[in-house]
């Protein structure tokens, strides 16, 4: 196939290229490399790309109209994955703008593009973060997400509804794949994993929030690729099941999925911090602060749908992935 990755220099989009050109795909990478976070290392992992023949990156942004209608015009795509986005809850509150910019007018533009040009599947980035105020646990696809608590959050909802609207109206398979808090080697430096491993080798203090009674279901970066790619190769289908008076948030009448990508485990903060402290060989230091705005107590994934659809749901043991991330982060940063 022919398949176009946004955000290909970010987290999960260089393993997301990785694994469709290792299989033999023709890839064309965008990302706008833009200083969220170091430059250098979404460089550094471009320069881990360098060996596939058949992939070809482009430093465009997704909210660039014009760019975006010639990119499609011109490299006859038959699938396309869309991970670029403005990402973090935090940054939300401080940049609201470029939210808006990348998460919306970029989204409608990667629509436009697969209206046009006859995409046979759209599988896009939504979050976690879209469950917002909900406590149910586990979180489920079928549960009502109607309740965000950032802007971040509000942005991915949004996509998941432009997205049945686009698979609605012209019939184009999307499925939004909800990431739970993913985390490994080539992470970003703005999660608490790399900024926790960061603070400790340099013998700083640790920020940990609500006074570390918080939960997540982190999910490891080779699952979430898989689960990417394997749902990028089951196009959405309209649900035969559906019912229009008893609606399923997760599916619908037209091509139109959502689902979860989480590891089904929900881990305690501390827990998760001993295993870091395991794996670096060092005793972190401890600032103990409130809940920030924005920020959600637990989170916990229902992948049952997922497992049914694909065949596969995420599996790698917390302590295997840090340790892991650890010895990354000491080879890459030479440090020990």
């Amino acid at each position: 196939m022919k398949v176009l990755v946004t955000g290909a220099a970010g987290f999960i989009g260089a393993e997301v290229v990785r694994r469709l050109s290792t299989r033999g795909d023709t890839v064309v990478g965008v990302d706008n490399l833009n200083d969220y976070y170091a430059v250098s290392l979404k460089r550094s992992r471009l320069e881990t790309l360098n060996t596939f023949d058949k992939f070809l990156f482009l430093q465009k942004d997704v909210s660039d109209r014009a760019f975006m209608e010639s990119l499609f015009a011109h490299h006859g795509f038959d699938r396309v994955v869309h991970l670029a986005a403005q990402a973090g809850v935090r940054y939300s509150l401080q940049n609201p703008h470029a939210y808006v910019d990348s998460n919306l007018v970029g989204f409608m533009n990667i629509l436009e593009g697969c209206r046009h040009h006859r995409i046979q599947h759209l599988v896009y980035a939504s979050s976690s973060s879209v469950y917002g105020g909900n406590t149910r646990m586990p979180f489920s696809e079928h549960h009502n997400v109607d309740h965000p608590v950032s802007l971040y959050a509000a942005t991915k909802k949004a996509n998941e509804l432009m997205a049945h609207t686009y698979s609605h109206l012209y019939r184009l398979p999307t499925t939004g794949l909800r990431f739970f808090t993913v985390y490994g080697p080539w992470g970003r430096p703005d999660m608490a994993l790399f900024l926790f491993t960061k603070a400790i080798l340099e013998g700083r203090p640790i920020d940990v929030y609500n006074h570390g009674d918080m939960r997540r279901d982190f999910t490891y970066i080779d699952d979430i690729a898989e689960g990417v790619i394997r749902t990028l190769d089951r196009p959405a289908e309209p649900d035969i099941h559906y019912a229009s008076d008893d609606p399923n948030p997760a599916s619908s009448n037209a091509p139109y999925k959502v689902f979860n990508i989480g590891n089904q485990d929900s881990v305690p903060l501390m827990e998760f911090i001993g295993h870091l402290e395991q794996a670096l060989g060092k005793t972190a230091e401890k600032r103990f602060l409130p809940l920030q705005d924005g920020d959600v107590l637990n989170t916990y994934a229902d992948v049952a749908p997922l497992r049914e659809w694909t065949g596969f749901a995420p599996r790698t043991p917390v302590a295997e992935g840090i340790r892991r991330f650890v010895e990354w982060y000491r080879d890459y940063y030479q440090v020990r």
